[in-house]
């Protein structure tokens, strides 16, 4: 007897065991889920808050994004594929943009629709980040001018086309242009949400430094090259590309995308061409290459593309491809078409 006593005394005590040991592990089950509860609550909260910024361009999208951290919510402007020149917004772009916080874009005629979009948004609190303003810029020849310092109030009131003429509007193709834009981003958040100035410095920081070793890459693989021009069988469109690392461009037509080429300027470069001796013809990503092509066979080279990044396909941005990736390839296609050691 008492040996049956002494067995089910041990077979409660490890019930009691078993009771206690899934009485606890339910009860940290559902203080975890309380956790998360909250957590998810407190990012719901959090989301209210961010700044809701819309970029026009690519390059500025991710500038923002890298700037901002998790205290922003931004967002792209053209849809995937579209070109900045030709593209026209929408009613839905308006309805957006009325509702944002921040816009950024570049200017100098790189947005031509830009005055009448923005004198259609109703948002007076809407902060507009005018990315060129104060960036010395340049020509087709390369030659800097510095940048108006006008007011957003004056361009919407009389257009600015006259005043930037033909200057070249992709100042993001010049990396230290691009810390100067970072450091701009960095500057308005913190205004706009001065707790989070202190993150807004640090992400702009970090980002820099990113940008400083692509810096530092263009300069190692383009500094000891067979050739030292870059011909575009399109638009001048790396102009600052070109200035930055002591190259030279030569394109079929000037800055205006929607020009088109005479067959004197068409001559004009095949000869240069043959004269330096160039193996290869560039030509600008998302646009149509045949005019390259007829270069390229006129003199014996070969077609190569290059990226101005201003947009991406819907692809690329599904992939996670970067503004850092894009520009990567064009070091890397340069490096081929200029025969670079």
């Amino acid at each position: 007897m008492i040996s049956g006593d002494s067995h089910l005394t041990k077979q409660n005590t490890l019930g009691k065991k078993i009771f206690q040991f899934f009485l606890v592990f339910f009860s940290i089950l559902l203080l975890h889920g309380f956790q998360a509860q909250g957590l998810d609550a407190y990012e719901d909260l959090a989301a209210s808050k961010r700044i809701r910024i819309v970029a026009s361009i690519f390059p500025l999208l991710e500038f923002a994004e890298a700037v901002s951290g998790k205290r922003g919510e931004v967002s792209l402007l053209l849809p995937p594929g579209a070109e900045i020149h030709s593209w026209q917004p929408r009613p839905s772009d308006i309805i957006r943009l009325s509702s944002a916080d921040l816009f950024i874009y570049i200017g100098a005629d790189l947005e031509p629709w830009l005055h009448d979009l923005l004198k259609s948004v109703k948002n007076p609190n809407l902060r507009i980040l005018e990315a060129s303003l104060g960036i010395p810029m340049i020509d087709e020849k390369g030659i800097i001018h510095s940048s108006p310092e006008h007011e957003m109030k004056g361009i919407l009131n009389s257009g600015h086309e006259d005043e930037h003429g033909a200057r070249d509007p992709h100042i993001w193709l010049d990396f230290k242009n691009d810390q100067v834009i970072v450091d701009k981003i960095a500057a308005v958040l913190s205004e706009m949400d001065p707790e989070g100035s202190s993150i807004f410095k640090k992400n702009a920081s970090a980002y820099k430094e990113k940008l400083q070793g692509l810096d530092q890459k263009f300069k190692d693989g383009l500094k000891n090259c067979e050739h030292g021009t870059i011909i575009i069988g399109g638009h001048a469109a790396f102009g600052y590309l070109a200035r930055s690392y002591n190259l030279r461009q030569i394109s079929v037509y000037g800055l205006s995308p929607d020009s088109r080429p005479t067959p004197k300027k068409i001559i004009e470069v095949m000869e240069l061409a043959k004269k330096y001796g160039l193996k290869a013809i560039f030509f600008e990503a998302y646009v149509s290459d045949e005019l390259a092509k007829v270069l390229a066979e006129e003199v014996g080279a070969r077609i190569l593309v290059l990226n101005p990044g201003a947009n991406l396909t819907k692809e690329q941005l599904k992939s996670g491809k970067t503004f850092f990736d894009i520009m990567e390839e064009n070091l890397e296609n340069l490096k081929d078409g200029l025969i670079c050691k």
